[in-house]
């Protein structure tokens, strides 16, 4: 496994935990989201970092982002679970630049012994060989096609994107074979693609998910550090519908007490730049992103803190999160049943959802083995 740094240099370890976890100065994380970088849930140790008077401190060089080169033996992801669309997802990247504070993906950072905060975001993995993975595995005897889902654990075009160019590469195969997919992201990035998303368009098989948490260019500053502005992910909204792309807009997650008033607000901006289908998901803090958010909010919205909590446990019975298939993604509760509401009304104002996108599948064709000859007839 090899690493390279922001100025894409070469070296022969993978990316390892800071020796200062737990404790990181703000000038180090400037520009990232979470505000620590606690262990992982299957750490036996937990490193903190304390001020031994020598003035050590002020000699920690900032966070720079990390990428080590991973090699899979299979791309596309399996999934049964019950409120979720899709059956079958790629995520072309472990880890996330991105640096949202509430991302829900942080904890499987624990699984590779790094931290679920600051490394979540500058420690990250790549898949070099994620095309040719995905080639085979359609190729195989009994795939049956349905809609891929790309970017549901981290976002497809985050930063490193712009060099590694994995998820083009990966539509550039789906594209080649017919095969349907989905796309969500927070980056104006995937505007660089439209050269192959708008032909795929034209045969209705793909459709793409601009997430806006925030209109407020501070807050999500502060929430998405490296991800787009939102006025830029209204961009790409109108730059892909002007493409004869179908576009929808995420509006999640919603957050009570900090982002839930836009709304309304959302769903307007993002149906006036074209968007057709809109859709929500309430806040979500499992395992270690839980600490890492009550931390977030501490540091950046103190004042609001406190009453954002108690909003969030009043959706989720009374804890802080709750697992439960059935009511995960909207929560329950007077606030979360008036909330739901708010959007229905907000989304048949504005024209959405007023007919959902369904990707064809019946188009597919499986990719020529390597070194097969094409048929004359």
């Amino acid at each position: 496994m090899r690493t390279t740094n922001d100025a894409g240099d070469l070296s022969n370890a993978p990316p390892q935990p800071d020796s200062e976890a737990g404790f990181v100065l703000p000038g180090q994380r400037r520009g990232r989201g979470s505000a620590t970088n606690a262990s992982g849930r299957y750490e036996r140790f937990r490193l903190d970092s304390f001020d031994d008077g020598w003035g050590s401190l002020d000699e920690l060089p900032g966070l720079k982002t990390q990428v080590a080169l991973e090699t899979p033996r299979a791309i596309i992801t399996r999934n049964q679970s019950p409120d979720i669309s899709f059956d079958r997802s790629i995520n072309p990247y472990r880890g996330c630049e991105h640096g949202c504070a509430y991302c829900y993906a942080r904890p499987t950072h624990a699984y590779m012994g790094l931290s679920p905060g600051l490394d979540f975001e500058t420690k990250l993995f790549a898949k070099p060989n994620a095309a040719e993975l995905l080639e085979k595995e359609l190729a195989a005897p009994g795939y049956t096609p349905r809609t891929i889902a790309l970017g549901t654990n981290t976002d497809p075009y985050q930063p490193i994107e712009r060099t590694h160019r994995i998820t083009r590469r990966i539509l550039e195969v789906l594209a080649r074979c017919n095969h349907p997919v989905g796309i969500v992201t927070k980056n104006h990035l995937v505007t660089r693609d439209i050269d192959i998303l708008a032909p795929m368009a034209e045969k209705g098989l793909v459709k793409v998910a601009l997430s806006i948490t925030t209109l407020d260019r501070k807050l999500s500053r502060q929430m998405e550090p490296r991800a787009s502005t939102p006025q830029r992910r209204l961009e790409a909204i109108l730059r892909l519908s002007e493409a004869g792309i179908p576009t929808a807009v995420m509006a999640a997650p919603v957050i009570p007490g900090l982002n839930d008033a836009e709304i309304e607000a959302i769903l307007a901006a993002a149906s006036a730049a074209g968007a057709r289908e809109a859709g929500y998901v309430m806040l979500r803090l499992p395992l270690e992103v839980r600490d890492l958010f009550v931390d977030w909010l501490n540091c950046n919205v103190p004042d609001r803190a406190g009453r954002v909590m108690s909003l969030i446990r009043q959706m989720r019975g009374g804890n802080d999160y709750d697992s439960d298939y059935t009511t995960r993604m909207r929560g329950t509760g007077p606030l979360a049943w008036a909330i739901g509401r708010r959007f229905e009304i907000a989304a048949e104002k504005n024209k959405l959802n007023l007919e959902r996108t369904r990707l064809r599948a019946d188009l597919f064709e499986k990719p020529l083995k390597r070194g097969a000859q094409l048929a004359l007839f």
